[in-house]
């Protein structure tokens, strides 16, 4: 039997970035230790026989059996994903124009891991504390999604804290006040509390869902949110969501989906069983799902290995999820950081073996991202060559990143994308949120703009039919709030 291994990391390794130290015992973690051999491991990868778990655990950790991630047994885990990608999808990188408009950083939920939130006490009107958050009512949310439509863009991506006065719809704001202390049972208090009404989340959907636009919004957390103090379903919840605009949802708040690890980063969010509910009742009202995973804290390479678990088996029962978005941990201003729990994120070759074992073990999911605003341009374009094949999106305002502490930009151009990704030997592919509509990007053929949107015509994103906007990493003025 082997043993050994770390947590967020496997000890040290030949990263030069000072990824975290072993420390996942402190939390009681079994040490990561299989019957299985990492030469067995690769040697089933390469035959593209499924994995197992142990399978998963020996390929993360280059062998569980010592410490430390071996560098030339991580090189044969890359070229064996790789291999699969190039198989499986080709040659072709995949980039989506995209927006996000988060509408609220007001949220109590108190996950460890997160510096996007602010507490939902400073907005409310008669507080004096000071605050950099934001909630932007139905209106400024319609606003930005028409100016970003405009320039092209054709998906926006909604991801919010979980306000105390959002409900799903008139009926949920009445359900939630009957309570007797709705503030403490359900974390709901009434919409004139706040400096800032931020609607329902029927009417936001409402609000963005204009012009053609693709609407990629409510996570199982924000389900769970727009359901508590209730009995409703969640595939009737996103039922109504739908009808109101959403077309597919956001497998994010899964963290690690392994309750221990949970536990310790974000006590209060949902459990393991619900988000997979919740990613059930989304797919079986219609609509196409995304998966991810935050790695890189204080969990285990096996609970990396059980977290691909439950998404290839959600997979198996759906067959509704697009892509798999590895994030890995930005550390720097996240409570996890400041208390001392963790000393850093993930280090490099830690996110090329998540990459890589992610698409050797998910099978059933074509797609695999790799993220620039997670990892930088040269690093996220390595990891291209690792087994991803997505690129991420243009984002124009990105958040939640960047308030934990990221440094690398939030918003990237058709013609950045275009030189990045031919510089690799790879084609720039222009796709749309679902994966369902390509379109192949000529390199000679410039300047390079969006084609696949509803008022996209190939401009450049960044032109003189707006004001504001800069150079790559510099977001437009009015994207952001």
């Amino acid at each position: 039997m082997s043993s050994g291994g770390g947590s967020g990391a496997n000890g040290p390794d030949e990263r030069g970035d000072g990824g975290p130290e072993s420390g996942a015992n402190e939390f009681d973690f079994a040490t990561p230790a299989t019957d299985q051999s990492f030469e067995n491991a690769l040697a089933k990868a390469r035959d593209g026989v499924r994995l197992t778990v142990d399978d998963a655990t020996e390929l993360l950790a280059t062998g569980t059996a010592s410490s430390g991630i071996d560098p030339v047994r991580k090189e044969a885990v890359l070229e064996a994903a790789d291999r699969r990608r190039r198989e499986e999808v080709g040659d072709e990188v995949t980039f989506v124009a995209n927006l996000n408009n988060n509408v609220t950083t007001a949220c109590n939920t108190g996950c460890l891991f997160c510096n996007f939130k602010d507490s939902a006490h400073a907005f409310e009107a008669d507080s004096d504390v000071e605050h950099a958050g934001f909630t932007k009512p139905p209106a400024e949310s319609c606003a930005v999604v028409e100016d970003a439509l405009d320039m092209g863009v054709y998906e926006v991506c909604s991801v919010s804290g979980l306000h105390p006065a959002f409900a799903l719809n008139e009926e949920h704001h009445e359900v939630l006040a009957a309570h007797d202390d709705p503030a403490s049972e359900v974390n709901y208090k009434p919409p004139e509390t706040y400096a800032t009404d931020p609607g329902t989340y029927v009417e936001q959907m409402e609000a963005m869902s204009v012009g053609g636009v693709h609407l990629h919004s409510m996570t199982p957390e924000e389900a769970y949110h727009a359901s508590r103090g209730t009995d409703w379903e969640y595939e009737a919840v996103y039922h109504e969501l739908a009808a109101a605009g959403l077309d597919s949802a956001p497998g994010t708040a899964a963290e690690i989906l392994v309750d221990e690890v949970r536990d310790v980063i974000c006590p209060g969010k949902i459990r393991t069983g619900d988000w997979v509910a919740a990613m059930e009742g989304a797919v079986a009202a219609g609509l196409d799902v995304t998966s991810t995973m935050m790695y890189g804290h204080v969990e285990t390479v096996a609970h990396r290995a059980q977290h691909l678990k439950v998404i290839r088996d959600l997979q198996d029962r759906t067959g509704g999820i697009t892509e798999f978005v590895p994030l890995s941990f930005i550390h720097q201003n996240t409570p996890l950081y400041r208390q001392g729990v963790v000393d850093s994120g993930p280090s490099r070759a830690e996110d090329e073996l998540v990459v890589a074992v992610a698409r050797l073990f998910l099978d059933n999911v074509d797609h695999v991202q790799a993220s620039w605003v997670k990892s930088g341009d040269a690093h996220g374009l390595k990891l291209l060559n690792c087994g991803a094949d997505d690129f991420m999106g243009t984002i124009l305002s990105e958040e939640i990143t960047s308030r934990a502490g990221g440094e690398y930009g939030e918003y990237r151009s058709f013609e950045d994308y275009v030189e990045m990704i031919t510089a690799i030997g790879r084609t720039p592919v222009e796709r749309s949120t679902d994966y369902r509509t390509h379109r192949r990007i000529d390199p000679d053929d410039g300047p390079h703009g969006p084609r696949l949107g509803p008022r996209a015509d190939g401009t450049p994103l960044l032109s003189n039919r707006r004001a504001g906007g800069g150079a790559a990493g510099t977001p437009p003025a009015d994207a952001d709030d």
